[in-house]
């Protein structure tokens, strides 16, 4: 199925799992039957995403705008800003935090998560 989103027209949701964070479903297995999860998430300042891993899914991560750390099991803590791209392998354990600025994450879960 071709299909052309505009972003203003998907609506903001909660996170089904992290309190504080948004988020804008593009792409999914459910609703598309996709082999890719897509969408944008929205970490306001102050919030975190406690760590984590996505045992069947690799997790892309492009920083739109933000500023905030970022903890990658294997890599270490590093700074996150606009126009970084990260990549985290299933089973690797991740987090964010020290969220700075609001953070907008264009986000891409291979194989889709939902």
């Amino acid at each position: 199925m071709s299909f052309v989103l505009k972003e203003e027209g998907v609506d903001w949701e909660p996170h089904p799992t992290f309190k504080g964070v948004e988020i804008k479903l593009f792409l999914t297995k459910k609703d598309h039957k996709a082999n890719i999860t897509t969408f944008l998430s929205h970490v306001r300042k102050g919030n975190i995403v406690p760590e984590h891993i996505h045992a069947e899914q690799d997790d892309n991560l492009y920083i739109l705008s933000g500023r905030a750390k970022m903890w990658v099991d294997g890599i270490g803590e590093f700074e996150l800003k606009k126009g970084m791209f990260i990549r985290v392998l299933k089973g690797i354990k991740h987090k964010i935090y020290d969220v700075t600025e609001d953070l907008l994450v264009f986000d891409v879960f291979s194989p889709a998560s939902i």
